[in-house]
């Protein structure tokens, strides 16, 4: 679960376990992915795109591949990502020639032939959604365009419901080394409510068949505040979480996009039903409170892992890391976001225009967005912010910029508010516990003033 923020959360303290009922989330988008705001991204940029394209380009960084499989069985009522539910097989075997011809193109480019591939996502959607045959035949091309002999990191989404015990052993096969389930919940009752596919006795059925084939790491998804969590549940739910004993686990907290199923109900003159954010941010930190407990440590401001001895891949997670520290992206599928040499890219949006384009030959290109270097730096800090703690050296060398005159003003500010400590000494910028939990609330305070009060997307 990932999004792209319009709107930030009031800030407050965090809510007690004596606060109920909840007053409700506003409309919104809060989860910050990118930098500048979607909003600003346009077609112009496609030809410096496609120039990139056309040019060898000298010790490259990092490249990953991000493959869009966008079906599931049912389109959850907080979902706003790009899916379909009403695609017959005939319908899904046409996208996912179209996919693997898309990566085709880009195995084919001078800026991307010979550069090996340090990580592949398959997110969605529900990537479990497609059948074993029809996945084989996707990497068999894809294999051949792109080889994946240097890649340290293949992760592949999963909704528990979709599972068989083929269909985990063709993972392992293909080479997955994180395997991310997508639970979000324990209680039954939340999950209907919420429009999930699949119920508590599917996430039992298939985790004997994950455990079985010894993935490198298996995440499993949370979310803090789902329609109907009580502190109650939530408790329960992170208890079976322990219990389960899976290597991350990482926690979002509700928001509400403007294409969901209950932000439409908002708009239209409905109360808000997902809880406060600082009802959330409290539940939020009793995970990462009772977790920290059972040995998981903080990753991110949404991961927690637990480390094992001798198996040191159980902790790591390449694409978020190469992501924020400036990796080059290929962003495969209808709707998907890239990154190459400083210039952002989205696909087409259209099923239509993204199936079109690629059967014409052409990359299904829908709008992009050229970036200032000082806009890169501003990316990869409020990105790494994420992180929980900065690293004030690794943007000096890199970008010749001192973090903390360029954003001093933005500093001081969060610092006042007990958001972050500064240790200019150590050559570091800490976050604080309260800081963690909002810390999308708090990356507009770096945003240029040209970006100030937009719309995200």
């Amino acid at each position: 679960m990932t999004s792209n923020p319009s709107t930030t959360p009031q800030d407050g303290d965090a809510a007690s376990p004596t606060i109920e009922p909840p007053k409700g989330t506003a409309v919104g988008s809060v989860f910050v992915s990118n930098y500048p705001p979607f909003s600003a991204w346009r077609d112009d940029s496609l030809d410096t795109y496609r120039e990139l394209l056309e040019t060898p380009r000298p010790n490259p960084p990092a490249l990953g591949l991000y493959l869009h499989i966008p079906f599931c069985r049912k389109r959850c009522k907080f979902c706003y990502f790009r899916v379909y539910t009403d695609k017959n097989a005939e319908q899904i075997q046409r996208y996912l020639d179209a996919l693997a011809r898309e990566v085709e193109i880009y195995g084919s480019q001078p800026a991307i032939a010979g550069r090996p591939l340090n990580f592949v996502y398959f997110g969605g959607g529900t990537p479990s959604y497609i059948a074993v045959k029809h996945l084989h035949e996707l990497l068999q091309r894809i294999k051949t365009a792109m080889p994946w002999d240097a890649v340290e990191e293949v992760t592949f989404e999963c909704e528990p419901g979709t599972l068989t015990e083929s269909k985990v052993a063709a993972y392992r096969e293909i080479g997955v080394t994180r395997l991310s389930l997508g639970v979000e919940n324990f209680d039954d009752e939340i999950l209907r409510n919420n429009g999930r596919a699949h119920v508590t006795k599917e996430i039992d059925r298939c985790l004997p068949w994950i455990q079985a084939q010894g993935f490198d790491q298996v995440n499993m998804d949370l979310i803090a505040g789902m329609v109907g969590e009580t502190w109650d549940t939530w408790r329960d739910t992170v208890a079976k979480t322990i219990d389960l004993d899976p290597d991350s686990v990482t926690i979002y907290q509700m928001e509400l996009p403007y294409n969901t199923v209950y932000s439409q109900g908002i708009l239209s003159g409905g109360s808000s039903p997902v809880a406060d954010w600082a009802t959330k941010r409290a539940w939020n930190d009793y995970a990462i409170e009772t977790m920290g407990a059972a040995g998981y440590e903080i990753s991110s401001a949404y991961t927690l892992v637990k480390r094992r001895p001798g198996k040191e891949k159980s902790s790591r997670f390449a694409y978020r890391d190469s992501l924020w520290h400036g990796a080059d992206l290929l962003g495969t599928g209808v709707a998907s976001f890239g990154h190459l040499s400083g210039v952002h890219c989205q696909n087409s949006a259209s099923w239509n225009g993204y199936l079109e384009s690629l059967e014409a030959g052409e990359l299904p290109l829908g709008r992009a967005f050229a970036t200032a270097p000082t806009e890169q730096l501003t990316r990869e800090l409020i990105l790494q912010m994420k992180l929980g703690e900065l690293n004030l050296d690794y943007f000096r060398d890199k970008f010749q910029i001192d973090p903390l005159t360029h954003f001093g003003a933005a500093f001081e500010r969060l610092e006042t508010r007990q958001m972050l400590q500064i240790d200019d000494a150590a050559g570091q910028v800490q976050l604080t516990r309260q800081g963690l939990l909002q810390v999308d609330s708090l990356l507009p305070e770096f945003y240029a003033p040209e970006y100030q009060n937009t719309r995200y997307t």
